[in-house]
């Protein structure tokens, strides 16, 4: 079955890209289409060395302007200094992809600021990230926040009263919680973004091949998955596609695992806006980030 793919991309000179985790796997290949496709593009890496080899990489595949700045979800501090030296670059921003993250630690772990480290990276981090460039976003005539789930959001139950996985961690529950907050941040993101412009949409890559599988699914996904360039279509059509909306999700057609990207079915509980409401509020408190959607 054919669909869409890199070569329904539009044009993008003249954009602002900021993309997460792209040092490899789906991130690296959503800033290589956006650079490709000539937008500028700053690739947020937590690995210096892995991120300077990323940026060469981009560079010479893409022919574009891609620059690399320092950025660990899992710290605040981290966040917050990203998020500044991001703005003082570029004022105006039209694209955030929040694309990395972390998957089922076999052990709870936290993160510098105590968070359990999948909720506190997947989540918290970047919803601290996103606020914190809003200024910048709201800069754009048409600003859009890709944020990428997983198709394990579904089974998935968000308890607001143990966020942090302290009275029982499994560690595909975690990443499961971690992927509903996701959901659940995109479509409160789009409610309180109301007439700004805002097109805040999601993604998830079905069953790709990278190195987020090294704690769990490894051997699934080798045989039923697609490879990493595949699975970041379903990102780049959320991040580029003209016909988006505001609150589209979009996955692989086939069984949610591979082919390419369609819109996709959104888990009835990450449509709870009770839910989002109050995981919102949480989130503010967490992190002390609040966002001026006024």
């Amino acid at each position: 079955m054919s669909g869409w793919g890199t070569k329904d991309i539009p044009r993008l000179d003249g954009k602002t890209a900021v993309v997460t985790g792209a040092n490899s796997g789906i991130g690296y290949y959503t800033a290589l289409e956006l650079a490709r496709a000539g937008a500028q593009v700053v690739i947020g890496c937590r690995d210096a060395g892995r991120g300077e080899e990323a940026l060469k990489g981009l560079r010479q595949q893409s022919g574009g302007a891609v620059e690399l700045v320092p950025l660990d979800l899992s710290s605040l501090a981290s966040v917050r200094s990203f998020a500044d030296e991001v703005r003082r670059r570029h004022p105006s921003l039209d694209l955030l992809v929040n694309n990395a993250g972390i998957m089922a630690l076999p052990r709870r772990e936290t993160t510098a600021d105590g968070f359990e480290k999948q909720f506190g990276t997947n989540h918290l981090g970047h919803f601290a990230l996103t606020g914190l460039l809003l200024p910048a976003l709201r800069a754009s005539a048409a600003p859009r926040v890709v944020t990428v789930s997983s198709a394990v959001a579904w089974p998935a139950q968000l308890d607001l009263d143990d966020l942090q996985s302290e009275r029982r961690y499994t560690p595909m529950g975690a990443y499961g919680r971690s992927k509903l907050a996701n959901l659940l941040f995109m479509l409160e993101l789009q409610r309180r973004a109301g007439g700004t412009g805002l097109r805040s949409v999601a993604a998830h890559p079905g069953g790709a091949s990278t190195g987020l599988q090294k704690h769990a699914f490894a051997r699934s996904i080798k045989w039923f998955g697609q490879p990493a360039q595949a699975g970041a279509l379903p990102s780049l059509r959320a991040a580029t596609a003209p016909d988006v909306q505001g609150g589209d999700y979009y996955g692989p057609w086939l069984m949610l695992m591979r082919g390419a990207p369609i819109h996709a079915w959104i888990p009835p509980q990450a449509r709870n806006e009770q839910t989002a409401a109050r995981l919102w509020q949480r989130s503010e408190e967490l992190t002390g980030v609040k966002f001026d959607l006024s």
